[in-house]
């Protein structure tokens, strides 16, 4: 980080804090893989702070066979006791079964997750200015939009909020602050 620049507050944290924040988020992602690993750990951290979701990051990526959809769409309830039980992911069994939902409804998808959740921002980063992190706001019109459309497809934990927080993690708004190196990097 530059001497002159800070990154964004809330990056502050934790050591897992920063290097999220310099390294991935705001960062587009196009993986389909990777959206489905930032859908899931979005509904997850509902409730709870995200340094939380990303100590257990490792373990929802092999609790959730690294986020294949094809896979996670076949898990069994008798997975989901066994993912109950499992201290390495949030315990919660809605967020557990939502992300198997998910996964059936990502691969029931007319086109790759990818091409749809861009679609939301017509495949470009949206470069917004904020100066102070109480600007930054935590759902748009097109984030009720993506909720509302996500939730008509079957997708489970995808508020307005979750669905921000989705589009700041995957590039498709760039939040950092204009005083964040990380802004103009991104």
């Amino acid at each position: 980080m530059s001497p002159t620049k800070k990154r964004c507050p809330w990056a502050e944290t934790t050591d897992l804090d920063r290097l999220y924040h310099d390294e991935e988020w705001g960062v587009p992602e196009r993986d389909d893989n990777r959206l489905f690993e930032k859908i899931t750990l979005e509904g997850a951290q509902a409730g709870l702070s995200w340094s939380t979701i990303l100590k257990k990051r490792e373990g929802y990526r092999n609790a959730f066979a690294r986020f294949d959809p094809a896979k996670v769409a076949r898990f069994t309830e008798k997975r989901v006791e066994r993912l109950v039980l499992d201290p390495s992911i949030v315990r919660h069994r809605g967020k557990i079964e939502s992300t198997i939902s998910n996964a059936r409804a990502v691969l029931e998808l007319d086109e790759p997750l990818s091409e749809f959740l861009w679609g939301f921002v017509d495949g470009e980063t949206i470069t917004n200015r904020w100066r102070r992190l109480e600007d930054v706001p935590s759902e748009t019109p097109l984030s009720k939009a993506m909720s509302k459309e996500l939730k008509r497809r079957g997708f489970r934990f995808v508020g307005p909020t979750t669905c921000y927080a989705l589009m700041q993690a995957a590039g498709m708004v760039n939040d950092h602050l204009v005083s964040c190196p990380r802004h103009a990097a991104v």
